[in-house]
């Protein structure tokens, strides 16, 4: 049993502490919101999961010392853009607990994935990323998946594995921390594409064709930036881009229908509620395209739908008029 921190109350991080509880964890929540903390704490409830019930094991506050202190291992489960801020919060409180990053992102003002973010701000700790096909509706109800803890360190690997495994989840464990976190960013944006193509109506042969060539970038990127290739063609990577391309519960593919069916992204974002991971990290791969000299025309083609007014129809037409290649 370990004593455990969870920042961020959203989905992802409640499912997470209802599965830790689940395993006899005492979980320690923290949120942005007292009304979310209230919704926890009293009536057992996640917003975000109607169908979960917190367990007891579970307690949410809105303080940071009390989530953090007396814990062994911190979950950082923020939305990205947000997670360099909140670390210098609540990083006065920090002593010799595991980091485990949860956020699937990136930082788009440096171009640096989340793990460079938190070693830059905790750098005297020990860092791990968990990734890999993960809806949050489907964890909190105990519904199996598996995931991949990624660290350079031993320890680590092996703590989180034995924390987190039982019948439901299952835990692989990989040193290639880089590898794991660009395919869960990069996948969001794949989904978004997928989403687009539902919207416009398009075929299951148009579908496939995305999600193939959509892999070919995640992995050339992926490479040039010090992946291994066998991540990105695991569950980190093609595991976590399947699940959040062919399901509802992916809000950046509920996304990318809304942007298919002509609404704005302002509309979008209403509509879904929740924060949008693909529309930051389209931005940031566009970015990291040009700075790694990585041809990646799908991620380009949906900046320009997205940023500069593209057609999306247009923007299809577009792609499937390139000039011939050889399949890479």
């Amino acid at each position: 049993m370990k004593n455990i921190s969870i920042i961020g109350s959203g989905s992802w991080g409640s499912a997470l502490g209802i599965h830790l509880a689940h395993l006899g964890n005492n979980v320690k929540i923290w949120s942005y919101s007292q009304e979310e903390a209230d919704l926890i704490n009293n009536e057992k409830k996640c917003k975000f999961l109607p169908l979960a019930t917190i367990p007891d094991g579970v307690v949410c506050t809105t303080d940071f010392k009390t989530a953090i202190e007396g814990t062994e291992m911190l979950l950082i489960v923020t939305p990205s853009k947000f997670v360099r801020k909140t670390i210098q919060k609540f990083k006065q409180y920090v002593t010799d607990q595991e980091i485990i990053i949860c956020s699937k992102g990136f930082e788009e003002s440096t171009l640096y994935t989340l793990n460079e973010v938190v070693e830059e701000e905790l750098p005297n700790c020990k860092i791990g990323g968990l990734s890999g096909p993960s809806h949050a509706e489907e964890v909190s109800l105990e519904i199996p998946t598996a995931l991949v803890i990624a660290s350079e360190d031993d320890k680590l690997l092996k703590d989180v594995q034995s924390t987190f495994m039982n019948e439901a989840l299952r835990i692989y464990t990989s040193y290639d921390i880089k590898g794991a976190e660009l395919g869960g960013a990069l996948k969001n944006i794949i989904a978004f594409c997928a989403g687009a193509i539902t919207g416009l109506e398009l075929g299951d042969n148009t579908f496939a064709a995305l999600l193939t060539r959509g892999l070919s970038e995640m992995a050339k990127l992926s490479i040039k930036m010090g992946g291994e290739p066998k991540t990105i063609y695991g569950l980190t990577g093609l595991g976590d881009l399947i699940v959040t391309c062919m399901s509802n519960h992916s809000r950046n593919r509920r996304a990318g229908i809304l942007i298919g069916q002509g609404k704005t992204i302002e509309e979008a974002k209403q509509e879904i509620g929740m924060t949008i991971e693909s529309i930051d990290n389209i931005r940031t791969a566009y970015k990291l395209s040009k700075k790694y000299d990585v041809e990646m025309p799908i991620v380009n083609t949906v900046y320009e739908v997205l940023f500069e007014g593209l057609d999306a129809r247009k923007a299809i037409a577009n792609l499937m008029t390139r000039n011939p290649k050889f399949e890479d």
